[in-house]
């Protein structure tokens, strides 16, 4: 059997590939302008639209989205009469953490051991390079057989919602027969998954008041009430003895009857310490798809060093909570809320404030497209079926758009497989991933325009 053109095309793209994704990655697009300059995020929207351009998109535009970042969009119309396929991708990037603790430099592309390493280039400007192959590939093997719009978010990673409530004030930009979201990833490498649910999210913060000041811990230790105790006990009360959450009100007790996830697995993956227990009960897969999770995401505090024999007068956290398919963001963070507030000891002053929401998503996989992007899948990876994974991270404008476009099918594939390592440090994408999923998008589109 000869091989497939479109393979030999993608395969011959990767050096272009990686030389794009170098330049991409360069970009410092952290959406906390606080942290990074502004001009970093709106240079890489500027790329990502000189690159729909090169490609002959037009509408090309910068939109200016409620929360003061810039989504990227793009339209490439197909054949008369061929449906139309949205495909999403995001160019912000997760803060590098500790820079120090980096292997090589989080902004430049560094090839090592057969990855590529620097932030995001799993997540996602791994994804925006992934679509712009599947494009070039169909383009030198007969053209694009449908209508492609492009939009690159530029704060998804920041969970503020400005494409969600552009789009919303916009129904009419990204309607689409299909939606490929880019922004997944296989359950291991060399294993093709469609993503079919997603965990929504609430982030809340809790400021916890005792005192007029901090007070000497030694002349009122004792009967002063601490009010990072207080919050450290409060923060207790979100977990069981075993490490499941507790949210008073909240269910946790759903399975997961897809694709499981062995403990060992996990482990490795997750590169849990010898001698370290994992947390909850039920089986992997039930504990990081199908139920509830809290997180501690910050606590403000006195450092270490530094620190004086004090009393605290004041503390605060942020707290994160994802939420299952089939419960309510919203009414999982007035639980939450209501929770911090009822074990809250001493009597303290205690404020909750929510920072940022997203619905969990399930997608309707007996739908003609993921027939299709099986059929691709199979093809792009011989001899594998392709697999239907949770995940439990977010992605709130999968809701949105379900909503905005209740006909519509969506499918979530990408580069954030197990080995990548987003949001940590020493985040790589692998490029043979690159290459199969973008083959794999490339001939799904075919599949489903034939459809």
């Amino acid at each position: 059997m000869s091989p497939n053109p479109i393979a030999e095309t993608v395969a011959s793209l990767m050096p272009k590939a990686k030389a794009e994704l170098t330049e991409l990655v360069a970009f410092k697009s952290v959406a906390d302008f606080d942290q990074f300059p502004k001009s970093e995020s709106e240079a890489a929207a500027g790329w990502v639209a000189d690159a729909l351009r090169a490609e002959g998109f037009q509408d090309v535009a910068l939109l200016d989205t409620p929360d003061g970042t810039q989504s990227v969009y793009g339209f490439l119309p197909g054949p008369e009469g061929a449906p139309t396929v949205l495909l999403y991708a995001h160019y912000d990037v997760q803060p590098p953490l500790d820079e120090a603790a980096w292997a090589t430099p989080p902004f430049e592309l560094t090839e090592r051991d057969g990855r590529w390493y620097g932030r995001g280039s799993a997540d996602c400007k791994g994804g925006v390079i992934m679509h712009l192959l599947a494009l070039r590939a169909l383009k030198a093997n007969g053209g694009v057989p449908v209508s492609v719009k492009v939009i690159a978010e530029g704060s998804e990673e920041q969970g503020t919602g400005g494409l969600e409530r552009y789009a919303e004030a916009h129904p009419e930009l990204l309607t689409a027969d299909t939606i490929v979201i880019g922004d997944a990833g296989n359950f291991r490498v060399g294993l093709p998954t469609v993503t079919s649910t997603l965990r929504g999210m609430t982030l809340v913060r809790i400021s916890v008041d005792t005192l007029e000041g901090n007070l000497h811990s030694g002349q009122f230790g004792g009967a002063a009430p601490d009010a990072l105790a207080a919050l450290v006990r409060a923060l207790d009360s979100l977990r069981a003895e075993d490490g499941s959450t507790t949210v008073d009100g909240l269910t946790s007790d759903a399975a997961w009857d897809g694709l499981q996830y062995e403990e060992s697995d996990f482990r490795r993956d997750a590169k849990v310490l010898d001698g370290v227990e994992l947390i909850g009960q039920g089986t992997v897969a039930d504990r990081i798809w199908a139920r509830p999770a809290v997180t501690v995401l910050g606590i403000d505090c006195p450092p270490v060093i530094g620190a004086t024999p004090s009393v605290q007068a004041a503390a605060r956290a942020l707290i994160s909570l994802r939420v299952p398919p089939g419960v309510d963001a919203a009414e999982a963070t007035k639980l939450l809320q209501a929770h911090l507030e009822a074990h809250t000891p001493w009597g303290a002053q205690v404020r909750t404030e929510q920072i940022g929401q997203g619905q969990p998503f399930r997608a309707d996989t007996t739908s003609p497209a993921y027939a299709a992007m099986a059929e691709a899948m199979g093809e792009a990876y011989p001899g594998e079926e392709m697999q239907y994974a949770g995940q439990g991270g977010s992605i709130p404008l999968c809701n949105t758009l379900s909503s905005l476009y209740p006909r519509a099918e969506i499918l979530l594939i990408g580069l954030s497989e197990p080995e990548a390592q987003i949001h940590a440090v020493n985040e790589s994408v692998s490029p043979e991933e690159l290459e199969r999923l973008s083959v794999a998008e490339a001939l799904f589109l075919q599949k489903y325009a034939a459809s």
